[in-house]
């Protein structure tokens, strides 16, 4: 699993890499546009849903399990770019989707510093 890090407290959003390679390719597009979105998921216990609003001035770091950049699936890509920029916004579909709290975050991240500004896309 890979991880959104998301806003200056560092809660981290378990994501599957190949899911989190896309969405970050779609969050850094909107975001070099200065186009803010909702991004939203089911919780994967049942326990119900989450959203987050992404705009430009929100700390976010995408941390990846493995070093090599995956393949981009282009459909998955459009569908995902699609989504982002309607009116419900991203939503996610996936039950492997969770949340960490941000002190387990803090400790998979090994001590590194929460980022205080956006991190440009790779």
């Amino acid at each position: 699993m890979a991880q959104l890090i998301y806003g200056a407290d560092g809660a981290a959003i378990e994501i599957p890499e190949h899911l989190l390679v896309h969405v970050k390719a779609v969050i850094a597009t909107k975001l070099r546009r200065n186009e803010s979105f909702m991004m939203s998921w089911r919780h994967p216990d049942g326990s119900g849903r989450s959203s987050i609003w992404l705009q430009p001035a929100i700390p976010l770091r995408f941390v990846f399990d493995t070093p090599e950049e995956a393949v981009i699936d282009r459909e998955l890509l459009s569908r995902l770019a699609a989504a982002a920029s309607s009116n419900g916004g991203l939503t996610l579909e996936l039950e492997e989707v969770s949340v960490m709290p941000s002190s387990s975050a803090k400790a998979a991240r090994s001590g590194a510093a929460t980022p205080k500004a956006a991190q440009p896309a790779a």
